[in-house]
């Protein structure tokens, strides 16, 4: 019932169905204490009946009615008000030897910092939250620059979008200090009626649909963390539409980009059981090419249009996942390069996109006994049947998956065994292209193939023979080792992972997609790496002693290539500690032989001989495992050694016209090295 019972209780404003909400008035409370003397109790008398209704304070049932008029009114009538304000004040301090100043930066080049010494930086967050109806919520935030800092050894920053631009007139060369000091953060909107769920989204991130059909991956996770800030990225963008009642089971996404680098695009998917068979559809149509992007991690596939079905089903402790894909048709009649051996020499040759070639499959079985869970897949992925990597997680923590990608034969297994608060797993994984890459040592007008120019490429589905083996220590599995916000969750006094990978590659790749720290210039590279058989050991080590102390310790070390074309094996080791105890958070790290920490210094193999850093704070509350915005105060700072093989490294100069340029590689000189001390206040305001 939805209505007022003898003045007891008075009507709130209706909503959008023409219902309301009922608060409570002073009668409502004093009834309350009224109704407590029992007059069937053996101790009750005319007297305590007196006494009882002499206690009740009737002020006191005014306030308290007065309180819950007011959170009424301030839940329908607070329309709009403010949800977050944060300011973030940081300082800087930067210095270093042997390293490139601004006068000897390439022309136009505003990577590098314009100075050296003392800045500073303000950085101010502003949220607005609406709530026109009971059903509808909505939520933006906008960033407000004051001043930007020029001399951060870190170049790219969210904030550097308000740097000084140098741009030419008819009045000669002119700098324009405001631009872009005003931006929309992130926003999002929330609408909830009886036949659908609406979720917009900007910059907020979402969830993937691997588990809910999406057996070929089409529909990826877009949850990036600091990298979309990094490198100002803008995605995601669009809204999902869930439907409820007779929609049940429909699933809509569209938007200018769902996940970073993606085309302007809509997916339906639709999920229904047939008996004990859960079906899954999903139809996936780009809308249009899109041309630029910010990072080498999210460089604009071909446009494309995909259909998947999938059906899955349980036979006792044998599961069955069985799903085929059509997709790349707008990539018919494309022309690519084939290589082939014609008299004991490589030779290329031409091809064209047709229709066998949007074609796939793949079949997943799972078995669960006891103390030993096991899978195996295989899929057949024609040459632009392509779909995206595997967002799921089987059993455990492995890291070698299906790419997801079209051209080639894969196949995956892997067993877990428990035993106490043990655990071990091996994983297997086998992977063939069906067309190979094209070598830059093939003669005649052969190129290796980029995604930029041709239909497909070879890179994550580059012929492969792996292995891995992951041991857990796990005494607390209730907070499961593996799950997606483990450092936050996991509770035991001691946990462990180790996990060894090694990669038998016995080929090279196509061209990989390389962008200048500009963010702005992209460029496939003239070839790749060559084949190499690559390895990596690597633990993850958690103690919660208590909810006042814990630390988290990641550690690596391994044989790896660059993305780009550079031929020089990187053999990296390194580790992160963080620790929490009471109000104080430090984090700690260290890399020996190791990229940089932008997706740049990986595609061009810029390494460091040594990079260290070190991060103290303390914050209003309890410190989170996470980097949430939260109210702190800290002090930072991070060296690193610069060698050949560093960006910004300047043991000489040379005089070329009216420019100086360095020499990374003249003879007798000692690494140099650059450093930063940086300060910190954070304050955040939510609501």
């Amino acid at each position: 019932m939805n209505e007022e019972w003898f003045g007891v209780c008075a009507k709130g404003p209706t909503n959008e169905r023409g219902l309301y909400k009922l608060y409570p008035r002073a009668s409502y409370y004093s009834l309350g204490q009224a109704h407590t003397f029992d007059p069937y109790d053996s101790a009750a008398s005319p007297t305590g009946l007196d006494e009882h209704f002499g206690n009740i304070n009737l002020m006191d049932a005014v306030l308290k009615a007065r309180g819950d008029e007011a959170a009424l009114e301030l839940e329908t009538s607070g329309k709009i008000r403010l949800s977050r304000l944060t300011a973030e004040l940081t300082s800087f301090n930067t210095g270093g030897s042997l390293i490139r100043t601004p006068d000897d930066a390439p022309a136009n080049n505003t990577s590098y910092p314009d100075e050296l010494g003392f800045d500073h930086m303000q950085s101010f967050f502003v949220g607005v939250k609406g709530n026109p109806a009971p059903n509808l919520q909505t939520e933006v935030q906008f960033n407000i620059l004051g001043n930007v800092a020029e001399n951060p050894i870190n170049e790219i920053f969210y904030e550097n979008r308000g740097r000084p631009i140098q741009i030419n007139t008819t009045n000669g060369q002119q700098t324009l200090n405001d631009v872009n000091r005003v931006a929309v953060y992130r926003a999002d909107i929330n609408w909830s009626t009886k036949n659908f769920d609406l979720d917009g989204f900007y910059r907020t991130g979402h969830y993937h649909w691997g588990y809910e059909g999406d057996f070929f991956g089409l529909y990826p996770e877009a949850n990036y963390g600091p990298n979309i800030d990094i490198y100002n990225g803008n995605a995601p963008l669009g809204v999902e539409i869930d439907g409820k009642r007779k929609l049940k089971g429909l699933s809509i996404a569209m938007g200018p980009e769902l996940w970073w680098g993606a085309n302007p695009a809509v997916l339906l998917k639709y999920t229904r059981d047939v008996g004990k068979v859960q079906l899954t559809g999903i139809f996936h149509e780009d809308l249009e090419q899109r041309g630029g992007t910010e990072s080498s991690f999210a460089i604009p596939m071909p446009r494309t249009r995909r259909a998947t079905l999938y059906a899955k089903t349980q036979f006792g402790g044998l599961g069955v996942e069985v799903g085929g894909i059509w997709g790349g048709q707008p990539l018919e009649g494309r022309v690519f390069q084939v290589v082939r051996e014609v008299n004991g020499e490589d030779q290329a040759f031409q091809d064209e996109i047709n229709g066998k070639d949007t074609w796939g499959g793949k079949v997943k079985l799972t078995y669960s006994k006891g103390p030993i869970n096991w899978y195996g897949q295989a899929s057949a992925m024609s040459l632009v049947a392509g779909g995206g990597g595997d967002n799921t997680q089987t059993f455990t923590g492995w890291r070698l998956k299906d790419s997801g990608s079209g051209n080639q034969y894969n196949v995956l297994s892997g067993f877990t065994f428990t035993t106490g608060d043990w655990q071990i797993a091996p994983n297997f994984l086998w992977q063939r292209p069906i067309e190979g890459p094209v070598p830059t040592d093939v003669g005649g007008a052969a190129r290796p193939r980029n995604i930029l120019d041709d239909p497909f490429v070879v890179r994550s589905n580059r012929e492969t023979v792996a292995g891995e083996i992951l041991l857990t220590f796990d005494p607390t599995p209730a907070t499961w080792m593996y799950a997606w916000d483990s450092d936050r969750s996991e509770d035991a006094p001691l946990a462990a992972s180790l996990g060894f990978v090694y990669r038998h590659l016995p080929t090279t790749q196509d061209a990989a997609i390389g962008i200048l720290p500009d963010g702005r210039t992209f460029f496939p590279f003239p070839g790749a790496a060559p084949a190499e058989d690559l390895w990596e050991a690597y633990a993850r080590i958690v103690s919660k002693q208590g909810p006042d102390f814990g630390w988290i310790a990641n550690l690596y070390t391994g044989k790896a290539q660059a993305r780009g074309s550079d031929d020089r094996i990187v053999n990296r080791t390194g580790g992160d500690l963080r620790m929490i105890y009471k109000k104080f958070k430090m984090i700690a790290g260290v890399k020996i032989n190791d990229w940089g920490p932008y997706d740049y210094h990986r595609d061009f193999n810029l390494t460091f001989p040594e990079q260290y850093w070190l991060d103290l704070s303390t914050v209003l509350g309890t410190p989170d495992w996470f980097a949430l915005p939260n109210t702190r105060l800290g002090l930072m700072g991070t060296f690193r050694t610069l060698n050949q093989f560093s960006p910004r490294y300047c043991p000489t100069r040379t005089l070329v016209g009216n420019e100086s340029s360095c020499d990374p590689l003249a003879p007798g000189f000692d690494n140099g090295n650059e450093w930063e001390i940086r300060t910190y206040l954070h304050i955040n305001i939510f609501q």
